[in-house]
């Protein structure tokens, strides 16, 4: 019985240890880390939810890292939220919510990141890193350390939409709202010398800049401003030296223990809040804009926003469209399926004071511009100045300060309206139209009878002049519809002083300057080889009238008087490229890095929008340097697109004939294989490689490892000596990632094999940071290549390895001058 007795004694003894150690495990499992987080952990909402998902804070508790739930109760942000008030101040996921199960991973091998199925939604990018910790620190910075204690990654260099005390905004970095009801977000972005605020339509619409905010500390500095960080109730600007240039006042509280953080909301407008007041904190009565109608959308889009918070729709808007009018866009439609509402006068628009017009004129001229661009939804025209301004997307309106006549303006609508008229006007209409068909049918017969007996005056006395050719192409110019404006003879004459200023020549004729009675510059080009140049002028008048971009160059207008045939184009002030870029132009001044990158990026965009958002594919069959112009801001703009070959959208590649410049041609056309846009990304990869480099492609002068760029340039980049490869007097900063990303997107262009070659969207994607570029096949241009990395997995190689450039090295004699 003793026995007995001591068994069962032992017996709950154990038990009752066990109990108590699964209880100290429990404690220990939802048991928030404080401070840090170390290499090998993981963590879901699943298990963190006594926790509400946090698993994380910081040493003074302020602050704490975890899972957030959204609208979903089912999905999740991964957040930095202060604890006080339930701001959230920082958001890894924002564009892709994760579920229950999904981990947050700090791995061994350096990298942290948020998992999303078997994908990965956000990550520090820092494998292979030696890393110490994950830390939260007091002032709600999220930061990766190094065993050596160094930053390898914080979340205050990668804001979201909040800003707080210690984090120092600088160029570069933006912050992006949450969208708003109508899916729109709005960015405050660090611009070189300033700070703006702009809506993210499909065509950004800036609407307030720090440079013109005069509620700054001190309005007369011109010092450029390098950073900006909030301390105690102002936002400070700093010069590169870390010197106080002005400050933002945002608050009469200045006490050291407030906590601010500015916060873009979805409102549009930038909103000061002191974190410390916990959750009953509101913003304070300074925000940035200062009128709350100078956001985009404070009312919904045609409403006139008016003392701060009322909205209004225009009358004949309210009336015929509840308010929701169905803007129309032309172009996939005729000019004539479109008309003109008329929405009011003494209006503004916030977008108004940073964009400059498209034209000074008068209001039909405005009304015209907006009907024949395809892109324009609403019109602003200014009387008192001529201004005429055109929007593809609109947001509020706004009433004219007192005193201010404002602008008047229209908005493009469908000509066909629902419901139809009373009987009583239905009838009336009939009369009218048959009185017209009537009118219409009699004029058209009386000058039918003088046509005809005109015609065969002049075919008695031999004055008949045209050829059938020359009617038919009469009539067809004739019947484009939406073609540029048709100039006379006479009036070019004028304008260019019976051609005296030549600016240029090329293959079909030679470029005149002109000047219209209202002082606008064109280039008008004169085409003198008529029996070749009809085919080029039918070619441009035809697609080149149909485009309209920022990179192409603009057809303003024709001529097609009897024999003349002219084409009228925008000037460019600054000329062609290679003016620019080849050191053997006198009198040409040096192009910094950041200008000639900007060529380079510009060009990119224009060949992106021929061969992939135009109605058709075009190819453009010659690029180098003497066919990218540039305006007086030195905007590079594509043109001459007479020997520019169209494809159908299902079309890939097309058999020619030889076309182009020598120097500047992609393989396929000198072995005769079939061409397609990917000639163009050859040619664009050899006129990058020469605004990097300050020189032909291919020089005789130079040694004979220098003289073939593209070979040249392989090697260095080999062999990592970058700045070789550059303009000796350029001074660039090899650690720009935009130094090594032009060079081997360069030499990707120009690789043999076009399956190889990107598309120009990618390039254009490349250059701007937004894809990364991999490093270009080794000695590409002399020897065979990898066959493995293909752009689009639907493309094949192709036959083979081509020996092409002994031969296009040896010369570069133009097959066509430019144009």
């Amino acid at each position: 019985m003793l026995q007995f007795q001591k068994y069962m004694g032992l017996l709950h003894f154990v038990t009752l240890c066990l109990c108590l150690l699964s209880v100290f495990e429990s404690c220990i499992a939802i048991n928030q880390h404080v401070g840090r987080i170390y290499p090998g952990f993981q963590a879901s909402h699943s298990e963190w939810t006594d926790k509400n998902g946090l698993f994380l804070s910081s040493n003074n508790s302020a602050f704490a890292f975890g899972f957030y739930t959204a609208l979903d109760v089912e999905l999740f942000l991964l957040v930095v939220i202060h604890m006080g008030s339930s701001k959230v101040v920082w958001t890894a996921n924002r564009g892709l919510l994760v579920k229950n199960f999904d981990k947050f991973v700090f791995e061994e091998n350096g990298n942290v990141f948020l998992e999303i199925g078997d994908g990965v939604v956000w990550s520090t990018n820092t494998t292979g890193e030696k890393v110490g910790s994950v830390e939260l620190q007091d002032s709600g910075n999220l930061v990766l350390l190094a065993k050596n204690r160094s930053i390898l990654w914080q979340s205050f260099s990668h804001p979201t939409d909040t800003l707080l005390p210690g984090q120092v905004f600088r160029e570069g970095m933006s912050l992006k709202s949450f969208p708003n009801r109508n899916n729109l977000s709005h960015y405050l972005e660090f611009k070189p010398d300033d700070m703006v605020l702009y809506a993210g339509f499909e065509t950004p619409q800036l609407y307030w800049s720090i440079t013109t905010d005069g509620r700054k500390s001190n309005n007369n500095v011109t010092s450029s401003v390098h950073s900006v960080s909030l301390v105690s109730n102002s936002w400070n600007f700093y010069n590169q030296e870390g010197l106080l240039l002005w400050q933002f006042v945002f608050s009469d509280y200045n006490g050291t223990s407030a906590l601010w953080a500015a916060i873009l909301g979805s409102d549009g407008s930038i909103s000061f809040y002191n974190l410390q007041k916990g959750k009953s904190v509101a913003p304070e009565a300074t925000k940035i804009p200062e009128n709350s109608c100078g956001v985009p959308e404070n009312c919904d889009p045609y409403h006139v926003c008016y003392f701060d918070n009322w909205c209004q729709c225009p009358p004949l808007l309210s009336s015929e469209f509840n308010c929701k009018p169905q803007t129309v866009s032309t172009c996939n439609s005729s000019k004539s399926s479109a008309k003109l509402l008329y929405v009011g006068e003494k209006l503004t628009y916030f977008a108004l004071g940073f964009v400059k017009p498209l034209l000074k004129s008068n209001l039909n001229a405005c009304q015209e511009a907006c009907l024949t661009s395809c892109s324009c939804l609403v019109l602003f025209f200014e009387r008192t100045s001529g201004r005429c301004f055109l929007f593809d997307q609109i947001g509020n309106l706004q009433r004219s300060a007192e005193g201010s006549p404002g602008y008047i303006s229209y908005m493009k609508v469908s000509g066909v309206r629902n419901g139809g008229p009373s009987p009583a006007s239905r009838e009336e209409r009939k009369h009218v139209i048959a009185i017209v068909i009537i009118v219409i049918a009699t004029i058209s017969v009386i000058l039918g009878l003088i046509y005809m007996g005109f015609w065969c005056h002049c075919k008695k006395k031999g004055l008949l002049e045209y050829s059938r050719d020359n009617l038919e192409e009469d009539n067809f110019l004739n019947s484009l519809s939406g073609a540029p404006v048709r100039f006379s003879y006479s009036d070019l004459s004028l304008a260019t002083k019976n051609f005296t200023t030549k600016i240029g020549a090329g293959g079909f004729g030679s470029v005149y300057l002109g000047v219209l009675p209202d002082g606008t510059r064109l280039a008008v080009k004169k085409l003198e080889a008529i029996g070749q140049g009809k085919k080029e002028f039918r070619a441009e008048v035809t697609i080149i009238g149909s485009i309209h971009h920022v990179h192409l160059v603009k057809l303003r207008g024709f001529c097609a008087e009897g024999s003349h045939r002219l084409l009228v184009y925008e000037y460019m002030g600054k000329g062609s490229l290679d003016k620019w870029i080849f050191k053997n132009n006198e009198g040409s001044h040096l192009l910094d890095w950041d200008t000639r990158f900007n060529i380079a990026l510009g060009t990119a965009k224009g060949l992106a929008y021929l061969h992939e958002e135009c109605e058709v594919k075009i190819v453009h069959c010659d690029i180098k340097p003497e066919n990218v112009l540039l305006d007086d801001n030195f905007t590079a703009k594509v043109s001459d697109f007479g020997l520019a070959k169209l494809m159908n959208r299902e079309q890939s590649l097309v058999h020619t004939t030889l076309r182009g410049t020598r120097g500047y041609l992609a393989p396929e056309w000198i072995t005769k294989y079939a061409i397609s846009e990917k000639s163009d990304v050859y040619s664009y990869g050899m006129v990058l490689l020469e605004i990097i480099g300050g020189r032909k492609n291919y020089h005789p002068e130079y040694s004979l490892e220098k003289a073939y760029l593209p070979w040249y340039a392989s090697k260095m980049l080999e062999e990592g000596k970058l700045k070789e490869i550059f303009d000796s007097e350029l001074e660039i900063d090899e650690n720009d990632e935009r130094v090594s990303a032009a060079i081997k997107v360069a030499l990707w262009c120009i690789q043999d094999d076009m399956h190889l070659r990107p598309p120009m969207t990618k390039v254009v994607q490349m250059l701007e940071g937004i894809w990364a570029v991999p490093s270009p096949p080794i000695s590409s241009q002399t020897s065979s290549h990898s066959k493995f990395f293909k752009w689009s997995s639907g493309e094949t190689t192709s036959s083979g390895p081509i020996d092409y450039y002994s031969e296009l090295a040896m010369s570069d004699v133009r097959l066509s001058g430019p144009r």
